[in-house]
Formats: C-alpha cells, structure tokens, sequence
C-alpha cells in the first residue's frame, strides 16, 4: 500500500518541503531509501525498524520502497526519522493515512522510540508559513524555536507513540504559542570595561567602532590587553531587535547550535577563531553548505587574534563579507547566500617576537623580518579595515592605579544616541550604520566644512591614502560627528578619523 505525507529539510539558509512517499509491497524482506539520501539517511531504516518494534507496533514484512520528492535535491541528516516511521505504519494500515496529510513531521528516532531534537526547525518553520500546510510537529526541545512563528501551529512530541495519539485526538491538544518577549533573557555580562586599566585612545577607537560598525585593527606588544578589549566590545554594542534575533537565531539553527536552554540567540556574538582555521570554517561552504564563523557572527563581533598567522587563501576570503555583509556559495546545482554582517575586530604583534614597538624589551627582529611579517596582511584587506589603532604596553601607574574606570554601560548609552541618529538618517536608504554607506550617500551625508575639506586635502598628499581609506576616513569622521551629536564634519572629527587611519602607512 502506498502512502503519502510531509517533511522538510534545509539547504543553506533556505528550507523547502519534502514529499515523504512509503511503498509496502510483498517480495524479499528489503528496504530502499531513493532521492540522493547521504549515509545517515539510509541509517534511517535501521533505527525506524527499532522504534516501531519497541512501541509496541509490527514492523512490516516485504519490500518497503522510501522515495524522499524532489529527487534531484541531496537529503542528510536524520530529521525524516519520524516521517519514514509513520508512513510505514500507514502503508501497513496500523494508523490512518487521512491524518498525515495536514502535517510537517520532524524528528530522529531512538532505538526505543523517544524523538531527539534536529537541526534547522526555525527555517523550515519560517517556510510553512507561505506553505499550504501550516501544522508542524517536532521534538521538544526544538518547539520554542519553531513556536515564535505565529502563522504555524507547532506541537511538540516526546516520543513515536505520544505523535500516534495526537493524530488520533488532535483536537484535545493545543498548539504551543510564544512570543519573542517571552523567550529574551537579559544577559547580564562577565566583563566589562571598567576592568580594562589606561587604553583611552584604544577604548574611544572601540566606542567608535561599535557606534558606526567599524571594523578594527589593533596592533601591540603581548599582554598590552587587545585580547581584553576585543572580548569587552559586545557589552557596549546596543541590544538586538527581533528582526536581528530572527536572523542570527536562524543561522544557529541551521548550524545546529541551538538547545532547549537557548531556543532564541538574544545576545550579540563574539566569535574568536583560531590562527589554523581553513577558509571554508571562515565564509562557510562544503558539500552542503553550511554557515561559517563569519555568519555566526552576524550582528555580533569576530574576532582574529594574531591576524598574520592566519593562512593567506582564508584572509583573502573576508574580502566579500567585508564589503556586502553575506557570503554566496555557489554549487552546480545551487547557490547559497549566508548572511554575515559582521563587526571585525583584528590583533597583531607589531614583529615576529612582539617587541618592536615596546619601551621595556629590546626586540629581536632585523628590519626584513618586521617587513616579512606585516605584508602577511595584503593591502587590499588591510583597507577594508577602518580604524588601525596601536595598544601599547600598559604603565606602572596604570596598573596599580586606583581610579576607576568607565563602565560598559556609559559607553552603551553614547553608542546607541549615535546609533539613534544613523537609523533616522538612513531610514530609506535601506541600511542602518555608517560603515555600510555608498558613494552617493558620502556625497549626500558627509557633509565638510571648508577646514575639515582642506585638512582631508593635505592628509591625502602627505600620507598618501588610497581612493578606499579616504572614503573609510569620512565614514569613520561621520560617526565621531554623530557621537558629537553634530550634523557638519568639522576638522577635528577630520582629524581625530585621520589618526586611526596613519598606523598602516607608518608601520605598513
């Protein structure tokens, strides 16, 4: 007997429906799983003939024929567990086939029958509701995530059994409903940028960063506390907005990385990455694409420390992101585009031993070896980098020094005015930061008064900065405007903007 019904799988960020056709037919004892199923797929009928045995229901004898529609679509992972096991239970006629038709089934199966929780359930819950079908069943653990979406019924299960009995008594149980609100935490954070001694030009080039998303570099000695700042930055960036919260808990679920204690990523990133990883851990990609570090930083902060060690193909490979804030992955057969919208936030020693420029240890290094290590950063990168800052060793008086620092949530409250003033202003133009502006909106909103004009004049002739610097120099002097609270780029914002700009000539 034939039966019919639906699933759903991912493919990157995007989630489509699958048709779930079983076929029980008398011949040898056999099982066949067809529509480009990988090895854990094909695994299915193993744990699918388990769970029925153990729930108390009669597995088939014959040859059992699984077609996953559409065919020409690769399947993996073990999310069609619960679909199989249904369809085979209707195709023998131990549960009715009407039922079936109404619902999205998601799931894997134990051996005893009990569903564990699969990736990628918001996408696909966020696909349903353009869908003609608009009920979905899935694990516990993963009903939060799908339950946010209002235009679906979401009903979670436990096990093979509890999903029997609510076809059979489905109106008796109700679908669970939860609002965004509901699931926010506020994070209280472990750091905070009162612990950070001194660093004052290095803490305003961070203010200004996470006002304006600008991407950093910073340059010093070890232990001169780049490390310490760049895991401070995410305490001072504003809270998300649920359309942001959408997206990045969107990412994470394709990853896999969401559990039943965060159904909802409510929290801005902060993603290091080791110096050895690849560049598709970077973008992202692999046979069946799946996001990278870039985009599960999205909204949040990325972070490379010792920025030269990373492998050259891996580095060229932010140059996209960087400039479009996603990553498209082409395929033969399809291509895939992840959102990365990242803040990037670079460390490095100024030489091999980290010493050259420190005023407590002599550094080692000839003047070749300095040079061989700074140009591991091409230049082409080194100018999607906005603000280049030097941190240099902390002093005596510093470290022991009693005065207290300002905390994360003053910092907080001067980026979101600034943040406030960039939304107004670019509340047509389809972007929200300063960093993301284009040529015709630097001509539109960074406005020069005649000093700022001839001070961004004689930088250019003296410093020699290329056509992309000096548009970074007016994007990250329009943010210093906007914290100023000022509509005119004046000469000091010029200024100030020039100097985090002059480290990649002096050094570079």
């Amino acid at each position: 007997m034939l039966s019919k019904l639906y699933s759903a799988s991912t493919f990157g960020t995007e989630a489509y429906l699958l048709e779930v056709e079983l076929d029980v037919a008398q011949g040898l004892p056999t099982v066949s799983v067809v529509g480009l199923p990988d090895a854990a797929v094909r695994e299915s009928r193993d744990r699918v003939k388990s769970a029925v045995k153990n729930c108390g229901y009669e597995y088939p004898v014959g040859r059992i024929t699984v077609n996953l529609a559409p065919a020409d679509i690769k399947k993996e992972g073990s999310s069609f567990d619960l679909a199989i096991a249904l369809g085979i239970l209707a195709s023998s006629q131990q549960i009715p086939l009407e039922t079936l038709k109404d619902f999205v089934f998601l799931g894997e199966l134990a051996l005893d029958g009990k569903i564990r929780p699969v990736k990628g359930v918001l996408p696909i819950a966020l696909s349903l509701r353009d869908s003609f079908i608009k009920k979905l069943i899935v694990p516990k653990e993963n009903a939060p995530e799908a339950a946010i979406i209002k235009e679906i019924d979401v009903y979670p299960v436990e096990s093979l059994r509890e999903v029997i009995y609510l076809l059979s008594n489905f109106l008796e149980k109700k679908p669970l409903k939860l609002e965004i609100n509901d699931l926010i935490k506020k994070k209280e954070y472990d750091v905070d940028f009162s612990e950070v001694k001194g660093q004052y030009f290095a803490k305003r080039a961070l203010e200004i960063a996470a006002s304006g998303f600008h991407n950093v570099l910073m340059i010093g000695p070890p232990g001169a506390g780049k490390t310490m700042l760049a895991k401070r930055l995410p305490t001072i960036l504003p809270e998300m907005t649920d359309k942001e919260i959408l997206e990045v808990t969107k990412i994470y679920s394709i990853a896999g990385l969401l559990n039943k204690e965060t159904p909802l990523i409510t929290t801005r990133a902060f993603r290091a990455v080791h110096h050895t990883a690849s560049d598709i851990a970077l973008v992202g990609g692999g046979q069946n694409p799946r996001p990278g570090e870039v985009s599960l930083a999205h909204n949040g902060v990325l972070f490379l420390d010792e920025i030269p060690e990373f492998h050259r193909d891996a580095l060229e490979s932010l140059r996209q992101p960087l400039e479009d804030g996603k990553v498209t992955v082409a395929r033969a057969n399809r291509t895939v585009t992840f959102l990365s919208n990242f803040l990037l936030i670079c460390a490095m020693n100024p030489c091999y031993c980290g010493y050259y420029t420190s005023s407590f240890k002599a550094c080692r290094c000839s003047t070749s070896q300095v040079q061989k290590y700074r140009n591991k950063i091409s230049g082409p990168l080194l100018d999607r980098i906005d603000i280049h800052i030097e941190v240099p060793e902390l002093r005596h008086k510093h470290l022991i020094g009693k005065k207290e620092e300002e905390p994360s949530f003053a910092i907080r409250q001067r980026v979101e005015k600034a943040r406030k003033m960039q939304l107004e202003r670019f509340q047509e133009a389809g972007i929200s930061f300063n960093s993301r502006m284009n040529q015709k909106m630097l001509k539109r909103f960074c406005i020069l008064n005649n000093e700022a004009e001839n001070l961004m004049g004689m930088a250019i002739k003296e410093l020699g900065f290329s056509a992309r610097s000096y548009e970074r120099i007016l994007k990250v002097a329009r943010t210093i405007a906007d914290l100023a609270g000022s509509e005119i780029i004046t000469a000091e914002h010029i200024s100030e903007a020039v100097q985090y700009r002059s480290l990649d000539r002096e050094l570079f």
